[in-house]
């Protein structure tokens, strides 16, 4: 009896098990004969040559092991292949899309779900989801519900980077920010809004500032959106004569403040990956005494995706490409500072020892609390009154 209701007790923990396939599922491998030939177009960021490189990498491998033809279309910003997509389904082309994968989260994510316009329900469904850490926000981006249409390749976090010899203390708050902006005038700023970090941190003050941080879950109202934001433009009004250039210039992307930051021109620099200073630092982009810092009450965080268009030409080979992006060697390589130092979306307690120590090892130890992402619409709202208010300075 005992054996029978062990037995009984193991079906019905099956039964309740997330139903992702495996290697060996029948269902797989049918994708995987499938995707055999394919060619895969990749739209993905280009603005950043580690990611290139390890992109190469990933493209070798699943033409070894998949005869998968990937190929990388750099992108500067994934709007611009978010209307590519928008123009081809308004001109009916339902199958054979220009773009079988894409690199995306947030705004874009949400305007491709709402408009019908992406495959769903086939992220969880990936072999090697059984790895994905799903205490991190893998359901939802930006709050809004995933539902399969869209699989998570890395985890990120804003952060800024400063110099041990400049900074020993890093401001821990925004107030700190903006005293160490008056003692060191000049030397702060950030990248000009709608760049991805830039408004990034137009969130983040946002999130730290607001006296109505529950509204920020929701999107924003016309009726109401002044009054949740004012404490935002009363701070950048008094931040801003202290940048760089008096706030009247912005620089065009982070890559540019990482060359100010090492050129001594900026005390501060900005980027979306804890890990980018140790990655830079390994390719002597940045001096060796740059470090990374965020706010003590925690920084704005989020889970990036690659995602699939209704109309994709090879969609089986594309969820083979991200299948492998989800894997134990893909994620360690993908998170090496080496490499890219991209944090795993992978939970290191799922993995084998090896993999679980050496993920581990690439995980910083003193990283601040993670903040939720407000809901994506309200990128654009923000994007559009800071432009009103600073734009034509």
């Amino acid at each position: 009896m005992r054996f029978l209701r062990c037995r009984l007790l193991c079906l019905g923990v099956l039964l309740l098990a997330p139903q992702f396939a495996t290697a060996g599922d029948a269902h797989w491998q049918a994708i995987e004969h499938e995707a055999k030939g394919q060619t895969v177009w990749f739209n993905a960021w280009g603005g950043d040559a580690a990611v290139n490189h390890y992109l190469e990498w990933v493209s070798g491998e699943v033409k070894r092991d998949y005869a998968i033809n990937l190929r990388i279309v750099h992108i500067a910003d994934a709007a611009d292949t978010v209307k590519r997509i928008q123009t081809e389904a308004k001109a009916g082309r339902t199958a054979g899309g220009s773009v079988d994968l894409l690199w995306v989260n947030g705004e874009n994510f949400r305007t491709l779900k709402e408009g019908g316009l992406l495959r769903t329900g086939w992220a969880e469904q990936l072999p090697n989801w059984q790895y994905v850490d799903t205490q991190k926000p893998v359901r939802e981006d930006f709050s809004v519900p995933v539902e399969g249409a869209e699989s998570p390749w890395g985890s990120a976090q804003l952060t800024f980077i400063g110099r041990r010899t400049q900074t020993p203390q890093p401001p821990l708050s925004p107030q700190a920010l903006l005293a160490y902006a008056k003692q060191y005038p000049g030397t702060v700023t950030y990248p000009r809004p709608p760049d991805f970090i830039g408004t990034a941190l137009l969130e983040q003050l946002l999130i730290n500032l607001t006296t109505e941080p529950d509204a920020l879950k929701q999107p924003p109202q016309a009726g109401h959106f002044a009054q949740v934001t004012a404490p935002l433009w009363r701070y950048l009004d008094e931040l801003h004569p202290l940048l760089w250039r008096n706030g009247r210039d912005f620089p065009p992307t982070p890559a540019r403040m990482d060359a100010m930051l090492a050129n001594g021109t900026l005390r501060l620099s900005l980027t979306f990956n804890p890990l980018h200073a140790q990655q830079k630092i390994a390719t002597r982009e940045l001096p060796d005494d740059s470090y990374s810092f965020g706010f003590q009450a925690g920084m704005l965080g989020n889970v990036h995706f690659v995602t699939i268009p209704a109309n994709a030409r090879a969609s089986a080979a594309a969820q083979v490409v991200a299948n492998f992006l989800l894997s134990p060697e893909a994620q360690l390589r993908k998170a090496d500072p080496a490499v890219w130092g991209d944090p795993s979306v992978l939970d290191a307690n799922k993995l084998n020892a090896s993999q679980r120590d050496a993920l581990l090892a690439r995980i910083p130890a003193d990283l601040p609390p993670v903040l939720a992402e407000p809901h994506a619409a309200w990128v654009n709202a923000l994007e559009q009154e800071w432009l009103r208010r600073y734009g034509t300075h």
